[in-house]
């Protein structure tokens, strides 16, 4: 059976998300901020013998989706084919793989992305003789001014204001390294909650890499969300990435689907 979900299940969805905290870092997230009672969310469950076994969120039309073993996905397709204003399906591409075909609507775009975690560092803390520290509010146009100089991001439609709510409603941080008096590597994170966190944003100035920028302030995120009990959570596409995500302490659990329409 599957029904929209209220605050009265909230015990039973902690139960099912919160082993697996990365895995579920998107809708843990959105339940920490918007709840069950919001115009711009919904969260539907599948129950077996009263026990919670599958959750889809809508955040804004955009659904992610999670199950432990089998689950009703014809049941699940009806919810999202019913949307007129699908935005997105994602979760974790194993459990997306049997959902997919069922979907009406045709993506405009889709992928997968390699997805690693980390609970612990290894090693120590790469030496350096630069200065690393949290992004204000002030530094901000100086963070974009670097990303628009790096061509992954120059067309990045995120404005100063989005990252100052950022900032405000502690979704997301950002560790900048300064040299010659300017912002030359940053490393961000978004979706945070109180049991994870998503790295992105990972960006240096051309002039300066091949440095060990990004690794350093990689490791200096990584270890102050360690110290808040967070899981850290990172996508990558290139395998060279993933062998010095790997270096410090990352872990691969599997790939990430994402239908855009």
């Amino acid at each position: 059976m599957i029904r929209q979900l209220t605050e009265q299940d909230h015990q039973q969805v902690l139960q099912l998300i919160g082993k697996k905290p990365a895995e579920n870092l998107f809708i843990i997230g959105d339940l920490e901020a918007y709840g069950y009672d919001s115009d711009i969310q919904q969260l539907y469950g599948e129950f077996q013998d009263e026990q919670l076994i599958a959750l889809l969120l809508n955040y804004d039309h955009m659904y992610v989706m999670y199950a432990e073993g089998t689950y009703d996905v014809e049941g699940f397709a009806r919810i999202v084919n019913t949307d007129e204003q699908l935005l997105g399906l994602s979760g974790m591409y194993d459990i997306l793989t049997s959902l997919y075909p069922l979907i009406e609507k045709t993506p405009k775009r889709s992928g997968k992305m390699h997805y690693a975690k980390c609970t612990a560092l290894i090693g120590e803390a790469p030496p350096h003789r630069f200065t690393i520290r949290k992004t204000t509010v002030e530094d901000i146009p100086q963070h974009r001014a670097l990303l628009q100089q790096i061509p992954e991001f120059a067309n990045s439609t995120t404005t100063e204001e989005q990252m100052i709510r950022t900032i405000e409603n502690q979704t997301g941080r950002t560790y900048a390294l300064w040299e010659d008096n300017q912002i030359v590597s940053v490393v961000s994170t978004a979706a945070e909650n109180l049991q994870s966190a998503m790295i992105v944003g990972v960006a240096t100035h051309p002039d300066y890499v091949k440095r060990g920028y990004a690794t350093a302030l990689l490791y200096k995120m990584c270890e102050e969300l360690l110290e808040e009990d967070k899981v850290v959570c990172l996508f990558y596409d290139n395998p060279k990435a993933g062998k010095i995500y790997e270096r410090i302490g990352f872990e691969p659990i599997g790939y990430w689907g994402m239908h855009n329409f």
